[in-house]
């Protein structure tokens, strides 16, 4: 074997040092091999931080202690979980030397060469960076761990890291102390061992993507109902109360009734579906939040630990997430929805956030996830979404659909200050004016759409084919709606407008659809949660429209005239 494979085979992830301390020229050497390494586009986008500070150590070495605890839950299996305890996996304050090597994901922000196909690319360049500091202090007789298993957010913030900066991980640096019989750490303890070969498959064949067009459906007459209007109105007026005084309920109760054709109503195993995706604008610093927050939103929905799971498992409501493109590879065990199309739109300020294509594979995706929770028995749908950046694009969306002038659809979105709202009003303004491409809709969603968005307004249009119970949540989801009602005219006698929010654009949306929202509580989260609050009110429009007695069966005098 040559030099290089001999350094490339002993590379270790080393968690045992020495307390000799590393050089300034071999650190120094490192660093230069780190950048020698590809970047995308020419970004160099890597950046490194170093850390020599016991007081700095001890505070990343309680990140990791309190995530290792939360890592060993993760298994149910004793023996497994008792083994894992027994790991060393790090050695943050043993290493002499602590390196954070991370992105800057600021480049993203003009255009660069490479990226158009996924943003992590320049995630990627970083991570050939530590494979040459790897190597290159394995050639020097040093060696290097890397420690991931830390809370980001906070590590970001202990750190003071800036927003657009994205850490890897700790890297503890040094002297080994063993090179483990010359295997990896967790092969020499048994805990899984390496495979010989690299795994191959030569691929020879394409598989042909056949998609469905998108069609603006034509205004369909209305087949003669099954139950008229006037029978259900008098169910509801012959109840034992005056006239009315049931308020919304009663026009809840007469929704559903008209809705379903029955005038014996049940809501048959309710869903709540909440779409997430990334977005390129959120680059722009268009929100209050770092884009990573959306794929740790999506890890705190499937640990129940969000609002809307909250809230669903209280009104016994089968939550579902849907992974519609988050910039993030999440576990294939994972209790999500997989139909991502892509890790994240691109930056509609200075292209199109996604292809035709591709809207049209986000409403096949949206489709297809409500058809199969059809199957189940569902009637009744909810709608929610996550994504950083997402109210810049559905502002955007709003502005094109409405006519109403940019400031006017324009939110505080996350909470963000007048400064940071004038900011984005002037991103998306200038964005608008940038637009050169095609005047027809499909063009338009295309380029200012997300992908969680439009699989909502895809979802939506599947829910009103099968005829269910549309549950409309906020801002976002509304804008969704008015989407799939361009596509499908007929489609809001089948949606419950769950709430109003305190973005003032959505109010002026709801008075656009001429929409009666069910709650006014200035929720302004997202997530779906009005429809998950809105849930227990719309079962109380069915309690009553079912089993509230008549003034007949009750022998109570009605109200003389």
């Amino acid at each position: 074997m040559s030099q290089l494979d001999d350094i490339m085979q002993s590379r270790r992830d080393t968690r045992h040092f020495t307390d000799e301390p590393v050089p300034e020229h071999v650190l120094e050497k490192a660093l230069q091999a780190g950048h020698w390494a590809p970047s995308v586009g020419l970004t160099d986008a890597t950046r490194y931080y170093i850390i020599k500070s016991d007081k700095v150590k001890k505070a990343i070495k309680s990140l990791f202690l309190d995530y290792n605890e939360k890592a060993s839950d993760l298994t149910d299996d004793a023996t497994q979980k008792s083994k894992y305890k027994s790991l060393k996996l790090e050695a943050i304050e043993e290493a002499p030397i602590g390196m954070v090597i991370a992105y800057d994901r600021s480049v993203l922000n003009s255009f660069t060469i490479g990226t158009v196909g996924s943003n992590e690319a320049v995630k990627f360049s970083s991570v050939c960076a530590a494979q040459n500091i790897w190597l290159s202090l394995t050639e020097q007789g040093f060696g290097m761990g890397w420690v991931s298993i830390i809370n980001y957010y906070q590590f970001k913030k202990i750190l003071n890291l800036p927003e657009n900066i994205e850490p890897l991980g700790y890297f503890c640096i040094g002297k080994p102390a063993t090179n483990y019989d010359n295997q990896p750490m967790l092969q020499q303890l048994q805990w899984k061992q390496k495979s010989e070969l690299p795994a191959v498959t030569e691929i020879s064949e394409i598989n042909e993507l056949v998609q469905t067009q998108l069609q603006i459906q034509k205004e369909k007459q209305n087949a003669t109902p099954q139950i008229s209007a006037e029978s259900i109105q008098t169910k509801i007026d012959q109840k034992t109360k005056p006239l009315g005084s049931l308020g919304k309920l009663e026009k809840i109760a007469f929704q559903i009734a008209s809705v379903f054709q029955t005038l014996t109503l049940t809501l048959q195993k309710p869903h709540l579906v909440v779409f997430a995706a990334d977005h390129g604008i959120a680059n722009q610093g268009v929100s209050a939040y770092p884009q990573n927050v959306t794929r740790q939103m999506v890890a705190n929905f499937l640990d129940n630990g969000a609002a809307i799971t909250v809230f669903c498992q209280q009104n016994h409501i089968q939550f579902c997430i849907v992974d519609a493109g988050v910039n993030y590879d999440f576990p294939t065990n994972t209790k999500l929805i997989n139909a991502k199309i892509d890790k994240g739109t691109q930056s509609f300020l200075t292209t199109s956030a996604m292809t035709l294509a591709e809207l049209e594979l986000c409403f096949e995706g949206g489709k297809n996830t409500i058809n199969t929770i059809a199957k189940t028995g569902c009637n009744c749908i909810g709608f929610g979404e996550m994504g950083i950046g997402n109210t810049s694009s559905a502002s955007a969306l709003m502005h094109i659909l409405t006519q109403f002038p940019i400031e006017e659809c324009v939110g505080r979105g996350t909470g963000i200050s007048m400064d940071k709202w004038h900011h984005k009003v002037h991103i998306l303004q200038t964005a608008l004016s940038n637009f050169d491409g095609k005047p027809d809709l499909k063009s338009k969603l295309a380029h200012f759409g997300g992908f969680e968005i439009m699989q909502m307004a895809g979802g939506m249009l599947a829910a009103f084919e099968n005829n269910m119970l549309i549950l409309v949540d906020g801002f976002i989801c509304t804008v969704a709606f008015l989407i799939a009602k361009t596509f499908s005219p007929n489609i809001q006698k089948n949606a419950i407008f769950c709430h109003q929010s305190a973005e003032k654009p959505h109010q002026k949306l709801l008075q656009f659809l001429e929409a009666e929202p069910v709650l006014d509580l200035d929720l302004r989260l997202g997530e779906g949660t009005g429809c998950a609050l809105a849930f227990p009110i719309i079962q109380s429009a069915v309690a009553f429209f079912n089993e509230m007695a008549s003034f007949e069966s009750a022998g109570i005098s009605q109200k003389e005239d």
